[in-house]
């Protein structure tokens, strides 16, 4: 729950789920966290991230406005779909790869594990290993014969240019004040692929900025990426937003609920009879006498 002290008037928040499964208590207790910290006078906004073009599906957006409505929330029409912004993210990528703060990384996964158990000790980040920097190495020529070739690439963020370019940064973490942003800890990013011209990373802080979102609200497992999207900002200009992560509700076992939780998704309890109060008392937002 939002206490009243972290409120403030005329905040714009976002809930953007994608329609890549459906909707479970998680996903409830994000998007009611959001809807309340727009309150009193604030905007709630809604986002679909539909770039994974492989997994996403209309009907999972169809049902994502349906759980939503279902549970009292109402929200800001247009809604914004990641999947119709296309060019955006590949003008913000010419803008970084005019800077040369990107490069082409033609390494499949396999070759990355390979390359990182040879090196032995390899720098870690809090998700595992960090790429290598194997493509970073690559010359201007070998590069551009490679992708006038065709070959399956994607766009890597020069993490060490692009610390130089803007210096220390900081972001405000609501509750918990300044925090100073590591981009190092995630290395050189994924920004974009050859078939879909961003990543979970570039277009976020673009649609937060094109949305003029103030406070983004979302889970404590997305903290870390934070310091990256600290980055991505300055390099592109963008507004800064401050940020609250919120806590994750677990399922029985202590686990992370995901979206292969069918027992706990919104359609299935609401299948079962429960009521949308009831529903959100289970999400962490129990009605108030």
């Amino acid at each position: 729950m939002i206490s009243n002290s972290s409120k403030i008037p005329g905040e714009i928040t976002r809930f953007a789920p994608s329609p890549s499964g459906r909707l479970h208590l998680g996903h409830a207790h994000s998007a009611l966290f959001a809807a309340q910290a727009a309150d009193p006078g604030g905007r709630f906004l809604l986002r679909i991230e539909d770039i994974d073009v492989a997994r996403c599906r209309p009907e999972f957006e169809a049902a994502i406005y349906r759980d939503l409505a279902w549970l009292g929330l109402e929200w800001e029409q247009p809604v914004l779909r990641q999947s119709e912004r296309f060019d955006l993210y590949r003008d913000a990528l010419r803008q970084l790869e005019a800077r040369d703060l990107i490069y082409p990384c033609f390494c499949t996964r396999k070759e990355i594990a390979a390359e990182i158990a040879a090196a032995g000790a390899a720098p870690h980040g809090p998700d595992g290993p960090l790429y290598p920097g194997t493509c970073r190495r690559r010359s201007v020529a070998e590069r551009r014969r490679r992708l006038e070739g065709g070959e399956a690439h994607a766009w890597r963020l020069d993490l060490a240019k692009a610390m130089e370019q803007v210096g220390p940064l900081t972001w405000h973490e609501r509750g918990q004040g300044p925090q100073q942003a590591q981009p190092q800890l995630l290395g050189d990013v994924v920004l974009a692929r050859k078939d879909v011209p961003t990543s979970y990373h570039l277009a976020v802080v673009l649609d937060d900025a094109a949305q003029g979102v103030t406070l983004v609200t979302r889970g404590r497992d997305l903290f870390v990426a934070t310091h990256v999207h600290r980055l991505l900002q300055a390099l592109l200009d963008l507004p800064v937003p401050e940020w609250r992560h919120h806590d994750l509700i677990s399922d029985a076992s202590g686990q992370r609920l995901a979206k292969r939780h069918d027992a706990l998704s919104l359609a299935a309890l609401r299948d079962a009879g429960l009521a949308p109060a009831e529903v959100r008392a289970k999400a962490g937002f129990p009605e108030r006498a």
